[in-house]
């Protein structure tokens, strides 16, 4: 016997829905959709008037009072951000926002775990051609490092004599 309902199955299958219908449904959320509609509009704005590597960085907040709050993802950023201030400013004011003033605060963003380092394989051939070419050289920082690097890769396949 299954643990649902017998009704279930015969449910329609439910699909996925955008933020903007589901919050259209009701008038106690029409204050929240006008607030997502505006910064998806000043993301849209921002991400043509910035270069890229401040647009990727920057999300814009809400305008109170006049004063658009900008937060970037870290002080390097923040302090590049109020460089272009004033003409963003005045950009933003010739697109038709009510904006006197910004305000640039900082908000880190979660740490990007790091890329797992490189696992490069060699094949054992290539791993003895290397070391043969390390017993070619004259001891040097060269022939000292391919042979580390062949010792790394595997052992070396037995050279026909």
């Amino acid at each position: 016997m299954s643990r649902f309902s017998s009704f279930s199955k015969f449910a329609a299958p439910r699909r996925p829905q955008a933020v903007a219908e589901v919050l259209g449904r009701t008038d106690a959320f029409a204050a929240l959709r006008a607030g997502v509609e505006q910064i998806a509009a000043l993301e849209r704005d921002l991400v043509q008037l910035l270069p890229d590597y401040l647009s990727a960085n920057v999300e814009p907040g809400f305008i109170k009072d006049g004063t658009l709050t900008l937060f970037a993802a870290h002080s390097a950023l923040a302090a590049r951000l109020r460089h272009v201030e004033p003409r963003l400013l005045s950009e933003l004011q010739l697109r038709g926002w009510p904006v006197r003033a910004l305000a640039i605060k900082v908000r880190p963003r979660a740490v990007a775990e790091p890329p797992a380092p490189k696992q490069a394989r060699m094949t054992p051939v290539g791993a003895a051609a290397l070391q043969a070419l390390s017993r070619s050289l004259a001891p040097s920082p060269l022939q000292v490092a391919l042979a580390k690097m062949a010792a790394r890769h595997g052992k070396p396949v037995d050279e026909k004599k």
